[in-house]
């Protein structure tokens, strides 16, 4: 896979920051916290399918490399 872009890596990162941000929440503030992760999961899906058609890549193939440079991209490793 060719080298993935920010743009890419950075919504993911959004996306996953936002399902995190689900843990203890209950109710209208869950539905209200869920609404927001869908939507960044949403902006991600987008951004991906946009990037396979415009370049050829495998969309799939495309995303596996996003979600791995997400999880390798971490400041301080001791975080979590």
């Amino acid at each position: 896979m060719a080298q993935v872009p920010d743009e890419l890596i950075k919504l993911e990162r959004i996306a996953e920051e936002e399902r995190a941000k689900l843990a203890g929440l209950a109710g209208e503030e869950y539905a209200a916290q869920l609404g927001r992760w869908r939507a960044a999961s949403e902006a991600v899906q987008a951004a991906l399918s946009s990037h396979a058609a415009t370049t050829g890549a495998d969309q799939h193939e495309l995303e596996q490399a996003v979600k791995s440079a997400v999880q390798h991209s971490q400041e301080d490793p001791a975080v979590e």
